[in-house]
C-alpha cells in the first residue's frame, strides 16, 4: 500500500490554489503585514524559481479581501483588532510569465488582453493608447469602489531578458514599458498599493526611472528571507519529510540536512543574513526523496555562458574570493554594462558571501553546489566543445579512466579537450583556456573523486585520490613535461602520501601556447 503523503506545493504560484488544495505552506505573511502598513510603492528582485509569483498572489489574495484564507496564519493575529483589515480594493494583477516576447507586438498583445478582461469589469471603452486605457482603468475603479487601486506586477523584465540578444525588440519593449508603467507616478492619487517583481532591475526603463519613489526591497536585511526558505523554516514545516528522506537514503537525518544544506541552501540577500534555500530545489528534493540539480533542470544560462567566455572572464574567480561589487551596482542593470557580475547575481548564480552593511564592498560567489557543479557544466561544453558525453571525452570517462589508473586515457581525454580550443578561441591568450579548462575539469571531477585544485606557489596544481589511486599534477606551459615533474619532487608535494597504502602516480604535463594543445605527458610512478 502506498504511504500517504503530506502535499508539497510543487510549481504551485496561485496561494489560493495552495490554500484550498492543502498544500503545506510556509507562512510568509507576516511579511506583508509589513508592506501593507508600511509605505506604498515597493520593488523586489529574486531569482528564477524562488517564490515571487506565490508571494504576489498571496498579496493579491489579500488585498482582495480573502480573510479566510489566511486562517491561522501569523497576519490574521497581526490584524487582530484592526476594523479595516482585510477589506477589499481594485486590483490589478499584470502576470508577464508563460508568453513569448520573440515577436515584435508580444509585448503590447498581452497588455491589450489584460487590459480588456479588466475594462469589461469596469465598462470602460477601451479607446485610445495602452497608457491611457491603463489610466482609465485606474480612474474608473476608484470611482467605482471610493477605494485606491492595488496594482502587482510579475516578472515585469520577461519581456526584456527574453530579447537581450535582440537589440531593437528590447528597446521597442522598453519604450512600450516608458509608456505604460509611468502612468503609475502620473496617477499616484489612485493607487492604494504597488508591488513589482523581476529577477533583474534594468536600469533606463521608465518602470525605474520614473518611479523613483519605488522601495526597492531587494538588498534590505528586513526582508532577506521574504522568498526562498531558511533553515529555521525547513526544520518547522518539513521534519516528517526529512525524515522520511533520510530513511530512503540510509543516511541520518543530520547528515540529510547537512546534504540539503550544501545543495540548496547558502542564498543571501544581505551580508551575514541566514542563508535561504532554493525553494524549488528543496521541495523537489524532499518530494523524490534524492539529492539532484532540479534548478537548472528547468533552464540553462545559454546568454550568461556565452557572454562570460566572449568577455574573456577569469572563472576560477568564483570560487577564490575574488568577486567583488557594490550594493549600487547589484541594485541595477545595464544590458550595455561590461559588468557582468549583477547580472550573475541577480540571476542567482552567485551570491553574497560577505560584505560591509554599508554596501561599498559585496563578495560574491556560488550559494551551493547545485549553483556551482550545474554552472560549471553550462561552461564546459562552450570553452571545449569536444566536452561530449559519448565521444569519450567527457568528465564520467575521465572519472572512469582515474578509478582504473589508466594514465594515459587520461592524457589522451585531455589532450582532446584542449585540441577542441584551438578552432573556437581566436582572441584571448592561450593561457586564459588553459587555466579555465583546467579549473572546470578538475571542479567538476570533485563531485566523484577527492580532488584539489590549487594555483598558489608551494602546492601541487591538483592532487585527485580515488579508492585506489592518488594523482598528483603538475601543469606547465611553454617548459617540459620533466621541469614539472621535477618540481612535485623538489617541493616535496608527495610526502604526505609516503605512508599511502595507495598507488601514487606524479604527473608532469606541458602545454604549447603557440600550438594550443597539450604537447609533453610524463608519468613517474
Amino acid at each position: 500500500m502506498m504511504e500517504k503523503r503530506r502535499k508539497l506545493p510543487i510549481g504551485v504560484q496561485s496561494f489560493v490554489s495552495l490554500r484550498e488544495g492543502g498544500f503545506l505552506y510556509v507562512d510568509k505573511t507576516s511579511y506583508i503585514y509589513e508592506l501593507a502598513h508600511g509605505s506604498k510603492q515597493y520593488f523586489l528582485s529574486r531569482p528564477r524559481r524562488f517564490g515571487k509569483s506565490l508571494f504576489l498572489s498571496t498579496l493579491k489574495a489579500y488585498w482582495e479581501g480573502k480573510r479566510e484564507l489566511f486562517e491561522g496564519l501569523a497576519i490574521e493575529e497581526l490584524e487582530k483588532g484592526d476594523e479595516g483589515a482585510f477589506e477589499a480594493y481594485p486590483v490589478f494583477y499584470f502576470d508577464f510569465n508563460g508568453q513569448n516576447y520573440q515577436v515584435d507586438t508580444a509585448l503590447e498583445d498581452v497588455l491589450d488582453k489584460m487590459l480588456s478582461r479588466w475594462e469589461a469589469e469596469y465598462a470602460c471603452d477601451g479607446q485610445g493608447t495602452l497608457s491611457d486605457r491603463f489610466q482609465t482603468l485606474l480612474m474608473a475603479a476608484k470611482q467605482k469602489t471610493g477605494k485606491g487601486c492595488v496594482v502587482l506586477v510579475d516578472e515585469y523584465d520577461k519581456p526584456l531578458l527574453e530579447v537581450l540578444e535582440n537589440d531593437e525588440l528590447e528597446e521597442h519593449n522598453k519604450a512600450v514599458f516608458k509608456g505604460f508603467f509611468g502612468t503609475l507616478k502620473s496617477y499616484d492619487e489612485y493607487l492604494r498599493f504597488v508591488f513589482i517583481t523581476g529577477v533583474t532591475k534594468f536600469s533606463k526603463v521608465s518602470i525605474f526611472s520614473d518611479l523613483n519613489q519605488l522601495n526597492d526591497l531587494s538588498l534590505e536585511e528586513d526582508f532577506a528571507g521574504i522568498c526562498g526558505i531558511t533553515e529555521e523554516e525547513l526544520a518547522e514545516v518539513f521534519g516528517p519529510e526529512i525524515e522520511a528522506m533520510a530513511n530512503r537514503l540510509g543516511i541520518g537525518q543530520e547528515d540529510c540536512l547537512a546534504e540539503l544544506r550544501q545543495m540548496y541552501d547558502g542564498y543571501h540577500f544581505y551580508p551575514g543574513a541566514p542563508g535561504v534555500y532554493n525553494p524549488f530545489s528543496l521541495l523537489k528534493a524532499l518530494y523524490g526523496r534524492e539529492f539532484g540539480a532540479y534548478w537548472f533542470a528547468t533552464g540553462t544560462p545559454t546568454f550568461l555562458v556565452r557572454r562570460l567566455k566572449n568577455m574573456h572572464f577569469d572563472v576560477r574567480q568564483f570560487e577564490e574570493k575574488r568577486i567583488h561589487a557594490t550594493s549600487s551596482a547589484l541594485s541595477d542593470y545595464r544590458a550595455d554594462n561590461p559588468d557582468i557580475v549583477p547580472l550573475l547575481y541577480q540571476t542567482g548564480y552567485l551570491t553574497l558571501l560577505g560584505g560591509d552593511a554599508r554596501g561599498r564592498r559585496y563578495t560574491l560567489g556560488f550559494p551551493n553546489e547545485e549553483v556551482k557543479y550545474g554552472f560549471l557544466e553550462s561552461l564546459l561544453p562552450v570553452y571545449t566543445p569536444a566536452a561530449v558525453p559519448g565521444r569519450g571525452t567527457d568528465i564520467f570517462s575521465l572519472e572512469d579512466c582515474l578509478a582504473e589508473g589508466d594514465t594515459e586515457g587520461v592524457r589522451d581525454i585531455l589532450t582532446a579537450l584542449f585540441a577542441a580550443i584551438s578552432y573556437t578561441t581566436d582572441e584571448a591568450p592561450f593561457e586564459h583556456y588553459f587555466q579555465s579548462v583546467l579549473y572546470i575539469v578538475f571542479t567538476l571531477l570533485g563531485q566523484y573523486v577527492q580532488c584539489e585544485v590549487h594555483s598558489s606557489r608551494g602546492r601541487a596544481d591538483c592532487i585527485l585520490e580515488t579508492d585506489r589511486f592518488v594523482y598528483i599534477f603538475e601543469f606547465k606551459v611553454g617548459q617540459s613535461a620533466r621541469a614539472a615533474l621535477e618540481q612535485i619532487e623538489e617541493k616535496g608535494y608527495a610526502l604526505p602520501y609516503a605512508a599511502d597504502k595507495r598507488q601514487l602516480f606524479k604527473i608532469g604535463v606541458n602545454f604549447d601556447a603557440e600550438e594550443r594543445s597539450l604537447v609533453e605527458w610524463e608519468v613517474a610512478r
